[in-house]
This record gives C-alpha cells, sequence and structure tokens, in this order.
C-alpha cells in the first residue's frame, strides 16, 4: 500500500526534514484503505505473546494496564477516554505490513515495527516525547496532534510509575489529521494527539536508534562468549622496579591495548551488528517444513515469485570480494551468483528471481525458507 503521495520526494526530506523537524503530509484521502479492523485489533490484544496495553484517563490521573485483556474488558470501559496500543502488528497482520514499503526509502535495520493505536474520543496516551523517529498515520477518524519544542534528558516529567509524561507542554504546532494523512516526527520532539471523536486508529512506524550503551554492551557481551580463557597479560621482557608498588606506563599501554585491539575489530563488529540488528523482536520465527531443493527449482522455474516473512528482518554488509546478508540473526556469505540474489531479497517483500537460477541461489532460497525467513508465494 502506497502511504505518500505520489510527488512525495525522498531525497528532499531526508536532507531538509529528516532527524530535523517534523512534517505533515497530506494523503489523497479518497484512495486511502484502513487495513486493519479496529475488532481485529482488540482480538489481537486479547492474545498472549503480543504486546499491548490500555491507557485510560480521567480528569485528575492516568493509568496504563497491560494485556493480554480479556475481550469484556474494553465494554466495561465507558465513556471516558481510553486507548489501546497494539506493538508489532505487522509481524502478524500482513495488510498492516504493507505499509511499510512506503518507508524503504530508510534503510532495513532502522525500520522497526508498526504499533496501531485506537482511541476513543479524547483519548491519547499525554505529551511525552520519544527517542527515535516515527511516521504517524492515520488510518481512520480523527486525531489532534500538537507539537512542541525539543526535549532531553534533562526535561522534566510528571510523577508517574509507568508514562513518561511531560511535565510542561507548550505546543508550537497543531493540525488534524484524517484517513491517510501522514505526520513525521523527529526523535526528541514533544508531542500530544488526542482523538476527535471516537474510532481513531493511528498506526506508527517506528525506527530503531541503538543508544551508545546499548551496542557497548551487546557488543561487549558477544566478544566474552568469544575471547578464550588464556588470552592474558604477559610480560616476559619484565625489569626490577624500583618501587614494587607502581603500575608502570608501559604496563597500562599494555593492559589498554588489550582491551581497545578487540573493541575496535571493525570487521568482526560489522558482522556481529549484522546479526544482532537483524534478531526478530518477538520471539523466534515460525521455522518452515524441511525444503527440497527440487520443489523450490520447480517454482521459480514457473515464475513464482517470493514473499518475505513480515517478521523477518533482511540487511547486508558490501564487501570487496562477498556480500554479506544477515536475515533474522543468521548469517550467509554470499559470492558470485549469490550475491545479486541476496541484494535482491533485502531491496524486495516480493522478489522474484530468474527462472534459470544457478543451484547456489536456489540452496539460499531453499535455506531461508528453511528457517521461516521466506515462503513461496504460490
Amino acid at each position: 500500500m502506497n502511504v505518500l503521495p505520489d510527488d512525495f520526494d525522498c531525497e528532499t526530506f531526508l536532507r531538509d526534514y529528516w532527524q530535523k523537524q517534523p512534517l505533515l503530509i497530506r494523503g489523497s484521502g479518497a484512495s486511502w484503505h484502513n487495513p486493519l479492523d479496529p475488532d481485529d485489533l482488540a482480538g489481537l490484544a486479547c492474545e498472549h505473546g503480543v504486546a499491548a496495553r490500555l491507557v485510560t484517563r480521567t480528569k485528575k490521573t492516568w493509568k496504563l494496564r497491560h494485556g493480554p485483556f480479556k475481550a469484556s474488558r474494553f465494554a466495561r470501559l465507558g465513556r471516558k477516554p481510553w486507548t489501546l496500543l497494539v506493538q508489532a502488528v505487522d509481524h502478524v497482520i500482513p495488510a498492516v505490513a504493507t505499509l511499510l514499503g512506503s518507508f524503504r526509502f530508510i534503510p532495513n535495520w532502522r525500520i522497526d515495527d508498526v504499533m496501531v493505536s485506537y482511541a476513543t474520543d479524547g483519548g491519547g496516551v499525554g505529551p511525552h516525547f520519544d527517542q527515535f523517529d516515527v511516521f504517524l498515520v492515520q488510518g481512520m477518524g480523527q486525531r489532534r496532534w500538537q507539537i512542541g519544542g525539543r526535549c532531553d534528558v534533562t526535561t522534566a516529567l510528571l510523577p508517574h510509575d509507568d508514562l513518561r509524561l511531560l511535565a510542561r507542554f507548550e505546543a508550537t504546532d497543531e493540525w488534524v489529521l484524517g484517513p491517510g494523512d501522514v505526520l513525521y516526527i523527529p526523535p526528541g520532539f514533544a508531542h500530544d494527539g488526542v482523538a476527535v471523536g471516537d474510532d481513531c486508529m493511528t498506526y506508527s512506524i517506528g525506527f530503531r536508534a541503538p543508544s551508545r550503551a546499548e551496542l557497548i554492551s551487546n557488543w561487549c557481551d558477544h566478544l566474552l562468549e568469544t575471547l578464550p580463557d588464556d588470552d592474558r597479560f604477559a610480560d616476559a621482557d619484565l625489569r626490577l622496579q624500583p618501587n614494587p608498588g607502581e603500575i608502570t606506563s608501559d604496563t597500562i599501554t599494555r593492559l589498554h591495548a588489550m582491551v581497545t585491539t578487540a573493541l575496535h575489530d571493525r570487521e568482526a563488529f560489522a558482522g556481529w551488528f549484522g546479526t544482532f540488528t537483524t534478531q526478530p523482536t518477538t520471539g523466534d520465527l515460525a521455522r518452515g517444513t524441511s525444503t527440497k531443493l527440487s520443489a523450490v527449482r520447480a517454482a521459480i522455474a514457473r515464475g513464482t515469485p517470493l514473499q518475505r516473512t513480515p517478521a523477518s528482518r533482511f540487511s547486508f554488509i558490501r564487501e570487496p570480494e562477498n556480500v554479506i546478508l544477515f536475515v533474522d540473526g543468521q548469517t550467509f556469505v554470499c559470492c558470485e551468483d549469490t550475491s545479486a540474489t541476496a541484494e535482491l531479497l533485502c531491496a524486495n517483500e516480493r522478489p522474484v528471481v530468474d527462472r534459470d537460477a544457478a543451484d547456489a541461489v536456489l540452496t539460499l532460497i531453499t535455506a531461508l525458507i528453511d528457517q521461516g525467513s521466506l515462503a513461496l508465494d504460490d
């Protein structure tokens, strides 16, 4: 589904707006089709393994509850404003996953998931700010968005155990979004969205922005698993010191090098990051059945397209001799025939492979089908 207007200029957007300032993108309205029914969203919120939250608002306070919920829970909410939020809906509803196609001008590894919210009149989650980029696509109904200034870790928050609500919020811009309209908000900008009328549904396309602490922590954890126990400090050239209590400058230099040499291995970091950033975020993928290479060959020869699993993550790193493909935390070294296929799989949701593809290509496709990342779209 194409969410953005046909005349949307991706290069201009990246140059002038991405991580710089908010942008309202009016949709065509008539051509918009809401991909998810509110009752189906509520049904998802009742399932185990689905991350769902319910935010209710009174005159004095905000309350947050986590799912799964009983279906009867929604009938007891009454007329007070409330909002249901369900995370990673694109992983389970293919029609919602098609929304991501409009935003593939952003690298695959940066795209996180699609959160879907449903709100009654006056419902919202309060004024807040996020640490990541987000496109807010209005699915049905209307929502009034107010945008404020930039915030950071020093910005004052209200005392609340579950919600990060701004203590003070001053709007500098305000828009009412209707079906098909899109609002882009960069990281750090204060914003507040309130439903105007009932049956307000919004799709939030969020982007990953790993913190320095997250990268260091996970990279170091990976290194610790790979370092042998006998990789230890050595000083066979030790000389007599005037004072045995001194830790000499040469010793500090050697110890520091032991740490930094491992941390500075760019090739190892690249391989780790590819697997780290493509790891499934909602548990293990449903593995496919064992597929015969001959069956894949016959399907490809018929021109059968492939279909990427909505929850799967595809990325690659180009090296001088190879392309390293990362899919759902697994690594595939691709060379010669398979390099072009690896790039094709990353660039398209429904890639079509040459009918006379080499055995190496078919072997790669079969492996991805067996791990649940690809399917033959018969």
